[in-house]
């Protein structure tokens, strides 16, 4: 039997207890696992639940909100007591996959200080805030093939692009590659077409959250995005984290929105705070280069989910959806390097040299971190991808 050591500073303890689906040199069958500490605890054998012995949590994800209480739980016990030999592994000897089946996959713009960051380097002589961005969360519908585990190399995409002063456009690699950090929601239990999820439902819909990088062509999205908005330029490749935290481990960090000014249509409104106090981390090549707070988000992922929904739209067990670029009003605290170097105007020093995008063979880690119950903090893992050169078109 194995007892696991669980320090009390971990960002993996009994109060998190984040899933993934993971595999071992000795058996290669991907499986649903939870964290606890460094290590992952197979929950097809240590429950002897064959939902876990899947290579998503979709099936699990389906059963619905009483069922993932009672199997959190489960796990709660079964982590604290024996745990038989052959159920844990270190956190080095397994590989991590992709933690959901992706289903369907949209992204938001829900910070407002990002959003006025672009407002006012794409739009210096108008209001930075298009006059529909306070009525409701604007969003773009993504590709859901090209989300990765983290881990995943990202190619550098091609692309049309064509600078304010390029007689014609030109085809070829871009030269602006961003990332953008942000938070996905993930639902677990879908609706009907024809039905909306008002605010106040979101914790029956909604099974937890991951890191996320929605990977970004600057100059392939300037040149097409006018008039229907992102395709390309981000849609070749959007990273998550491989552990996903159930929204349960998110009690301690719910906080009211930004107030909301003008007051939200009665579809976005609801009793329930759905604010998060989350903390994220961008390092590039390394160096911690920001630090984006989720908390100042103006729209919450249950207004998001709520506006998705409103117009019938059906959803579906592992639809992803994305927060937008998180950024707080300090220039250290940017989601986007667009931003960090004021559209590549401003530099950043990294590793002692002058950065705007990325280069090939860069590495980009975002981490997040919240908090959990009597000041302990719960984490989130990492979403890492390394920058590698474009395939010839």
């Amino acid at each position: 039997m194995t007892r696991i050591d669980i320090p009390a500073d971990s960002l993996f303890g009994v109060e998190n207890l984040p899933y993934g689906v993971f595999a071992t040199r000795d058996n290669t069958l991907p499986r649903v696992g939870v964290r606890v500490a460094d290590y992952v605890v197979d929950l097809a054998a240590g429950l002897g639940d064959d939902v876990f012995a899947q290579p998503s949590l979709n099936p699990f994800m389906a059963q619905g909100a009483t069922s993932w209480d009672k199997t959190r739980a489960r796990i709660r016990e079964l982590v604290t007591g024996d745990l038989a030999e052959g159920t844990v592994f270190a956190i080095g000897d397994v590989t991590m996959h992709l933690p959901i089946e992706v289903a369907d996959y949209v992204d938001f713009y829900a910070s407002e200080h990002h959003a006025s960051n672009l407002g006012r380097l794409f739009r210096p002589e108008s209001d930075p805030l298009l006059p529909n961005w306070k009525h409701l969360p604007v969003g773009y519908h993504g590709r859901s093939s090209t989300v990765v585990v983290s881990g995943t190399d990202i190619i550098r995409p091609n692309g049309q692009r064509k600078g304010p002063n390029d007689p014609a456009p030109v085809f070829g690699p871009t030269v602006r590659l961003d990332v953008e950090a942000e938070l996905g929601f993930i639902v677990g239990v879908g609706s009907r077409m024809g039905e909306a999820i008002a605010p106040d439902e979101f914790a029956q819909h909604c099974f937890g959250a991951v890191i996320l990088n929605d990977w970004s062509a600057r100059d392939i999205q300037a040149w097409e995005y006018v008039p229907l908005g992102p395709n390309l330029g981000k849609s070749f490749a959007t990273s998550i984290s491989a552990w996903v935290v159930p929204l349960a481990a998110l009690e301690d960090a719910r906080v009211p929105t930004p107030v909301q000014d003008p007051e939200p249509l009665p579809y976005l409104r609801g009793e329930e705070a759905w604010g998060l106090d989350i903390q994220l981390e961008i390092e590039w090549n390394g160096q911690a280069v920001s630090h984006p707070p989720y908390a100042p988000m103006y729209w919450s992922p249950a207004q998001m989910l709520a506006h998705t929904t409103v117009n019938g739209a059906a959803t579906r067990t592992g639809d992803l959806f994305g927060s937008g670029t998180i950024s707080g009003p300090e220039r250290d605290q940017c989601g986007a390097f667009i931003e960090l170097t004021c559209g590549g105007k401003e530099p950043v020093t990294v590793n002692g040299e002058k950065r705007t995008f990325l280069e090939d063979g860069d590495e980009i880690i975002i981490t997040a971190t919240a908090p959990g119950p009597g000041g302990a903090r719960i984490g989130f893992g990492e979403v890492a991808g390394r920058v590698v050169p474009a395939r010839k078109g």
